[in-house]
């Protein structure tokens, strides 16, 4: 009798720790404030700022995925639906921080620092896609699911270390969070109080496997409580939201409480990637509108425009801005040299071993004729 006890007592304790995460937000779909006190400390300029980047983050999806059509982009991943959860939790941060991406977290090492059209050569695998600027803190997009966890852990135990007052942040999908990288990375940095901020950005499903076959858990963000973390479920798809939970994550974390996971609650408009993904086979039509009432910009387009901030003028000046900037970040990418063979050799060693010097001077002598 005491054995059975004490598992229904588990019982209730797992439920009683699942229903502490509930999701936090301050704007509903229709962009009605319904979290007054928790309203961020934004000026009007850096309001608009914010809608700003989002805009032109949803064009940039757009015109990227033409271009991926068009054969000029090569690897691409989808960002249309998710520009709350990448652009404002960037704003929360500060230069000197470190951006450590995933394969889809492209917006945020941009408004970074990184040039676009060295984005456009990543896409195209060139190596110069990868080399980031001096004082531009960012990793290269990771392609290895939920590796950059365990970076971003190393990061922050390295800034920590330092002495330095700022923050490694980190992004995986709900996919992501079933890897093993993801649990030792929030352990890691938890154990050390490394200054990290960890988001898994729940868009529903990991190419087609959906959410509820990632994990029994009832929440993501509950997986922090292993790990000796904070945790938190915010509303991905409100802007507000997630800059004050990752706002508040960065001031902890500076201030030597450690790092955090946060789970953005949002979904993916288009495919897992441009590769031959088809979500109409995973996906229903009714999901698909359910989901677009919450849609990011519309919410936060209604919130701004309520406190005439906003107006169709300024979002067309977004949207050329954006387009024309692309066009020259394109060009940009289609005049660089074609990358070589040998260049490639080049740059991974500091010495190169003797058995490739041979092959190095066999390409050498190819590729001048």
């Amino acid at each position: 009798m005491a054995k059975k006890t004490a598992q229904f007592d588990a019982v209730k304790t797992l439920e009683k720790i699942e229903d502490q995460f509930e999701m936090f937000q301050i704007l509903d779909q229709d962009g009605n404030i319904v979290n007054e006190d928790a309203m961020p400390d934004l000026s009007d300029e850096e309001l608009q700022e914010l809608m700003h980047r989002m805009v032109y983050t949803r064009i940039l999806d757009q015109r990227s995925i033409s271009l991926n059509r068009q054969g000029r982009l090569g690897f691409y991943a989808p960002t249309a639906g998710q520009e709350a959860s990448q652009i404002a939790s960037h704003f929360a941060l500060e230069q000197e921080d470190w951006v450590v991406p995933g394969y889809r977290d492209v917006p945020q090492i941009i408004w970074h620092g990184l040039p676009l059209s060295q984005a456009f050569l990543f896409s195209r695998g060139h190596y110069l896609g990868n080399k980031s600027p001096e004082g531009v803190n960012v990793l290269p997009p990771q392609i290895i699911i939920g590796a950059q966890y365990v970076q971003t852990a190393g990061i922050a135990l390295g800034l920590k270390r330092r002495g330095k007052s700022s923050v490694a942040i980190t992004y995986t999908g709900d996919g992501g969070s079933s890897q093993g990288d993801f649990y030792e990375g929030i352990n890691f940095a938890g154990a050390y109080s490394a200054p990290a901020i960890f988001v898994v950005q729940n868009n529903q499903f990991a190419i087609s496997t959906p959410r509820d076959k990632q994990t029994k858990g009832k929440t993501i963000a509950q997986k922090a409580v292993s790990a000796g973390i904070p945790g938190i479920l915010v509303d991905g798809m409100d802007p507000l939201a997630v800059y004050v939970a990752t706002k508040d994550a960065r001031d902890r974390a500076v201030n030597g409480e450690g790092p955090t996971l946060i789970e953005t609650l949002c979904y993916r408009y288009g495919p897992h990637t441009m590769a031959g993904d088809d979500p109409t086979r995973y996906r229903t039509d009714e999901m698909d509108t359910e989901w677009e009432k919450r849609d990011p910009l519309v919410r936060f387009r209604k919130f701004l425009e309520d406190k005439n901030l906003w107006n169709e003028e300024r979002e067309n000046e977004s949207i050329e801005q954006a387009k024309e900037e692309i066009k020259e970040a394109i060009k940009v990418a289609d005049d660089t040299a074609k990358q070589k063979v040998t260049d490639l050799m080049e740059i991974m060693y500091d010495e190169m071993p003797f058995n490739l010097k041979e092959q190095y001077e066999i390409y050498k002598e190819k590729e001048s004729k």
